[in-house]
């Protein structure tokens, strides 16, 4: 505990692969105590495995290292600035030696700490003989043999630790995304393991930091007032000891900060938002009030928060055969009509010849043509349309049968309807299906090391408690509103949204944008209208019982939580959308009754 009664972060990456632009920006702020950086998701985990397998010294987010901290470590020095980040991926013992190496050549004095303990690849055969159930689906566990990697979710309370040892820097493997935020937190302002709505607060600032940009205008629905998203603006929060926060960016960025940005990331990727289970407490967002402060500057209540659960969430990628696909542009008079024509001959096609080589059948196959609306079923307007892309996808349990689909699209670019076309040149590759399976392990099955410069210390968590969700009080819903004099208009007048993915099931969170206009949206925005919107993609067709809906009315805000819908999510799908990323678009056309009398508000 340092005595501060706020510290101040910057949310620098929310994914491998961001832009290095943050970190130079948030230290041009010159008043941050932390940068964190959040890297992994179970699909990186997975392909930072395979890059172990064929080099030991691999398995973690390179870029860094090299992009983010070589360019910007002298900086950080001067200014003091301590670095959390979950870069080490599968293999933080290399990034962490990376890291020191690279303050050796620069000839500074900053301690690396090292967090491991999450890893659980060599334990697979011992996992296996355990045989623990999918936690959501209730499948068997994968053959050994093709797991890619097994990692549980550390939380918050080892990265405090080392920062009371006395870290500068601070690598982690897998930890949950709003770890290195808590951690901070805990550190800064001494909160104890049992200070459960601190913990859920603190969390909460993680969550808003976790995905960079997406709480300053990007992915906003109203997305045209986020200005200048070349130059977008990373988050930086201020966090009291009480637990209630600001959200800003840095000065002269683009971007925006307002209720709409932060409502739409706290909803972002959430199931039940009164039991989002981490692993240093179980919190509740249902009642958190956001509100603008000024300009770029929006004010966060704390959050509830309830114990611990006595396990870590725990997830494995294993590989299930091989996926191929192709996207073809096509161009003239009936081009959806052309492109449907093309996609079942190219089918026909690999199938005749998969049988005569006595090959199994594709075990699933994908056809979307973009540009006639197909991502809206039932809802699409459009009725043929003059270019289009067909995507086509299939998967097999062999890389050659996946390969062969690739092989007979490309034979027949002269036997196709007219107005074929495409950019990219060769044929592309069949890639590896790696699929999702989490599990729960008790924590005392778990050993976790905290390494600040060679002195290893032990750290162990505290045990937890069961979680039930027969604890949650639910808020009473809205009140159903008056029938009478009743207009219609689509949702994005009425309300912001963002949608994201949890493995195959998607979350659309929608948040009023006036408190009057959320009677109307609860009353028209059912499980069953949620269930007939999204039927095209919801395994089984429009099951209401695939639909959950939450209200947190401290937000104004709805999250419905659907099952089954996105084909396996991830890279195990072959959808042109597999994460749900645009369900929130398909969702804001929705019609939705409401009073006339508040039409002056639209």
């Amino acid at each position: 505990m340092t005595g501060k009664n706020t510290i101040r972060i910057g949310g620098a990456s929310g994914y491998w692969g961001e832009s290095a632009m943050a970190t130079p920006q948030l230290l041009a702020d010159g008043r941050l105590d932390y940068i964190v950086f959040d890297y992994l998701a179970e699909i990186t985990m997975s392909i930072m495995a395979r890059a172990r397998d064929k080099d030991p010294e691999a398995g973690y987010a390179t870029d860094f290292v090299y992009s983010v901290l070589r360019p910007n470590l002298q900086d950080i020095a001067r200014q003091g600035v301590k670095i959390i980040s979950n870069a080490g991926g599968v293999n933080p013992i290399s990034c962490g030696a990376a890291v020191r190496e690279l303050i050796k050549e620069q000839g500074l004095d900053l301690k690396v700490a090292i967090i491991t303990g999450d890893d659980f690849i060599d334990r697979k055969d011992a996992i296996a003989a355990a045989a623990p159930r999918e936690l959501y689906s209730g499948d068997k566990f994968p053959d050994p043999e093709k797991i890619v990697s097994i990692n549980c979710y550390l939380g918050a309370f080892p990265i405090a630790c080392a920062l009371d040892q006395g870290a500068d820097i601070i690598i982690t493997g897998r930890s949950v995304d709003s770890a290195v935020t808590l951690g901070a937190c805990i550190h800064e302002f001494g909160w104890r393991s049992d200070d459960w709505d601190m913990l859920a607060s603190g969390s909460l600032a993680g969550h808003i930091l976790e995905c960079g940009p997406q709480a300053t205008g990007g992915n906003f629905t109203d997305w045209e007032i986020a200005g200048d998203i070349a130059n977008i603006g990373y988050p930086i929060i201020e966090i009291s000891s009480g637990g209630d926060f600001t959200v800003a960016k840095p000065e002269n960025t683009g971007g925006i900060v307002n209720v709409g940005t932060i409502s739409e990331q706290l909803v972002y990727e959430i199931a039940d938002p009164q039991a989002y289970l981490l692993p240093d407490v179980v919190c509740d967002f249902s009642d958190v009030k956001i509100s603008q402060e000024s300009g770029s500057r929006v004010h966060i209540s704390p959050a509830r928060g309830t114990p611990a659960p006595s396990t870590y969430k725990t997830s494995l990628t294993y590989h299930d055969g091989y996926r191929a696909g192709m996207l073809l542009g096509f161009t003239g008079a009936d081009a959806d009509r052309k492109a449907r024509k093309f996609a079942d001959a190219a089918f026909e096609r690999s199938r005749k010849v998969l049988r005569q080589y006595n090959a199994a059948d594709f075990s699933e196959t994908s056809v979307e043509i973009i540009g006639v609306e197909s991502q809206y079923g039932d809802f699409s307007t459009i009725d043929g349309a003059r270019e289009v892309i067909l995507k086509l996808a299939a998967k097999h349990d062999d890389a050659m049968g996946a390969g062969l689909l690739l092989k007979e699209i490309a034979g027949m670019g002269l036997a196709t309807p007219p107005g074929l076309s495409g950019f990219s040149f060769g044929r592309p590759k069949p890639m590896p299906v790696v699929r999702l399976f989490s599990y729960l392990t008790p924590k005392d099955d778990v050993s976790i090391t905290v390494d600040l410069e060679g002195n290893a210390t032990s750290f162990n968590d505290k045990p937890g408690k069961t979680f039930s969700p027969d604890q949650i009080v639910r808020p009473k819903p809205p009140a159903a509103p008056s029938q009478d004099d009743l207009i219609e208009t689509a949702l994005i007048k009425l309300a912001w949204a963002r949608s994201g993915d949890k493995g195959d099931k998607a979350n659309i969170g929608v948040i009023a944008r006036d408190a009057a206009y959320l009677p109307y949206i609860w009353a028209t925005l059912t499980e069953d209208a949620i269930a007939k919107r999204f039927a095209h993609f919801i395994e089984g067709g429009a099951n209401a019982s695939k639909v959950q809906r939450f209200f947190l009315p401290g937000s104004n805000a709805i999250n419905f939580l659907i099952d089954a819908v996105l084909g396996g999510g991830g890279v195990a799908s072959l959808r042109n959308d597999p994460q749900g990323k645009a369900f929130a678009q398909i969702l804001l056309d929705h019609p939705i009754p409401i009073a006339r009398s508040l039409a002056p508000k639209l």
